[in-house]
């Protein structure tokens, strides 16, 4: 079987990272892709949708550090579905993708940015979660 996700999106939000009463750091943010196509009037549209991702650890202190509202992200991870009760005690449910791997498709500043090259000739390397590139 497998559980994997492919998105290249990009950020709704400055990411804001914390930390759990053990120290693991966590980013939840939304990312938006997008599709165009004609309508049946003939004119374009074009549908956004938004995905919940969650990155943990090393890679999360990463994306703090280095993504802004807006940059285009190309996200690989693994869906996963959460329940929990809110405060009214009703159950709630959530589908998120987990990242594994998370890479800048931003050009590079001039003055020496962190981001990577706009075009990735290569496919990234498999990687473990431990080794998460290039954040």
């Amino acid at each position: 079987m497998i559980n994997k996700v492919t998105l290249v999106g990009r950020l709704g939000a400055d990411p804001e990272i914390k930390y759990l009463e053990t120290g693991v750091a966590v980013i939840r943010v939304g990312v938006a892709t997008s599709e165009n196509y004609k309508g049946k009037d003939g004119n374009w549209v074009e549908q956004t949708d938004w995905h919940d991702v969650v990155a943990w650890r090393d890679l999360a202190e990463r994306i703090s550090k280095n993504a802004k509202k807006g940059h285009l992200l190309y996200i690989e991870g693994k869906l996963t579905t959460r329940t929990w009760q809110d405060k009214d005690g009703n159950n709630r449910r959530t589908t998120e993708v987990v990242a594994s791997t998370v890479r800048s498709l931003e050009k590079r500043e001039s003055t020496g940015g962190n981001s990577m090259p706009p075009q990735v000739e290569q496919a990234p390397p498999p990687v473990s979660d431990d080794e998460n590139l290039p954040f």
